[in-house]
C-alpha cells in the first residue's frame, strides 16, 4: 500500500480510479465469528434432542432395494387348483347336457363317427400347427413388429390373408390335396401371425384358457354330437346376426369417438356376446358335419372333413382369445 501511493503521488496511473485501497478489516469480525458459533451449535443440538425420540423408534429400520417375499404356491396347491378346475368343467358339462340335450338321438352310424372324427383330427392338426407356428414367429420377433405396426393395416392384411387361403381351402375340389392342403397351412400360417403376440403373456394363464377352451367345445361338441338330428342347425341365422354384432363392436373403437362408458360397453359386447356365439356355433357346426356325412354317404355332397375342420378350428380360436382376455382382466382387478 505504501509503494502504490508513493508512486500514485508521483505520477498518475491510467485508471488509477479502478485502485482502491483494502477496506480496513473489522477488528470485532474474528470475534463475530467465534460468539456466532455457541448459538448455532446450541440450536442444533435443541433440533436433535426434539427428533430423538422419533429416531429412538426408527434407528433400526432399513430400506432395501429387493423385491417383497411372496409366498409360491406348492404343488399341492397346484393340483388342488387343477382338480378344482376340472371338477367346474365337469359339473358344467354335466348341467349344460341336462339343460340342452334332454331329448337324444339314437348311436351315430359308423359313417357319422368316421366323418366326425376326420374332421376333428383337422382342426387339432391345424390348432397344433398354429400353435408351434405362432411360437416359433414370436421367437422371431415377429410378434413385436406386429404390435407396432398399424393397426389398420395389420387387420387389413390379417383378413384379407386368412379369408383369402380360408375360400381356397373350402372350395378347392377334394381331388387337388396338394393345393388344398396348402391352402389350409397358409389358413394356419396366418392365424399364428395373429395369435403370435399372446405369448407375451405368462404361460400359466394361457395353459387355463387353454384348458377352459378345450372344456366348453368338448362339451359343447359332446351335445351336438348325442342331440337329435338337425336340432340345431336352425340357429345358423342367429348366429350369423350374433357374430355380425360382435364383430362390429369389436371394430368401434377404432373408427368411433367413444367415451369411457360406450368403449365398456362395446368392450362387454365383443367378449361375453363373443364367447355365447362362437359357443352356439360349435353346436351349430358340430351338427353340420353330421348332416354333411350322411348327404356325402348318399352322394349328394363330396366328403371333405379338411372343409368341415375350418369352421371348429375358427369357434375354437375365438373361444380361446376371449377366455385370455377374462383371465387378463380377473388377474387384473386381482392386483
Amino acid at each position: 500500500m505504501f509503494r502504490v501511493s508513493i508512486i500514485s503521488a508521483t505520477r498518475p496511473l491510467v485508471g488509477s480510479t479502478f485502485i482502491h485501497s483494502a477496506p480496513p478489516r473489522a477488528a470485532f469480525g474474528a470475534r463475530s465469528f467465534s460468539s456466532v458459533r455457541p448459538n448455532v451449535l446450541q440450536t442444533l443440538s435443541k433440533r436433535t434432542n426434539a427428533f430423538a425420540p422419533s429416531l429412538r423408534h426408527t434407528c433400526r429400520t432399513f430400506i432395501t432395494d429387493s423385491s417383497p417375499v411372496v409366498a409360491r404356491p406348492t404343488q399341492q396347491d397346484a393340483w388342488k387348483r387343477f382338480a378344482i378346475s376340472a371338477g367346474a368343467i365337469a359339473g358344467t358339462v354335466v348341467i349344460v347336457q341336462g339343460f340342452l340335450n334332454r331329448d337324444t338321438r339314437d348311436a351315430l352310424s359308423e359313417v357319422e363317427r368316421s366323418y366326425l372324427h376326420e374332421s376333428f383330427q383337422y382342426t387339432g392338426g391345424g390348432l397344433i400347427l398354429t400353435a408351434l407356428a405362432a411360437r416359433s414367429m414370436f421367437k422371431s420377433g415377429l410378434a413385436f413388429r406386429v404390435m407396432s405396426a398399424n393397426p389398420w393395416l395389420v387387420l387389413g392384411v390379417s383378413l384379407v390373408g386368412s379369408i383369402g387361403t380360408m375360400m381356397g381351402t373350402i372350395y378347392t375340389p377334394t381331388d387337388k390335396p396338394v393345393l388344398k392342403h396348402a391352402m389350409w397351412l397358409g389358413f394356419n400360417a396366418f392365424q399364428a401371425a395373429t395369435l403370435s403376440p399372446l405369448f407375451f403373456l405368462s404361460p400359466a394363464l394361457l395353459s387355463r384358457a387353454a384348458l377352459y377352451t378345450c372344456g366348453v367345445v368338448g362339451s359343447l361338441s359332446y351335445i351336438g354330437a348325442t342331440a337329435t338330428t338337425d336340432k340345431y342347425l336352425y340357429m345358423g341365422g342367429p348366429l350369423l346376426a350374433g357374430v355380425t354384432v360382435v364383430a362390429l363392436s369389436s371394430l368401434a373403437p377404432m373408427a368411433l369417438p367413444l367415451g369411457m362408458r360406450g368403449l365398456a360397453i362395446t368392450e362387454a359386447i365383443s367378449l361375453y356376446g363373443g364367447l355365447a356365439v362362437f359357443s352356439g356355433f360349435v353346436l351349430y357346426d358340430t351338427q353340420k358335419i353330421l348332416k354333411h356325412a350322411r348327404l356325402a354317404q348318399a352322394g349328394v355332397v363330396p366328403r371333405d372333413p379338411l372343409r368341415e375342420s375350418i369352421g371348429l378350428e375358427l369357434d375354437m380360436i375365438n373361444i380361446f382369445v376371449r377366455m385370455v382376455q377374462i383371465l387378463t382382466m380377473q388377474n387384473t382387478r386381482r392386483k
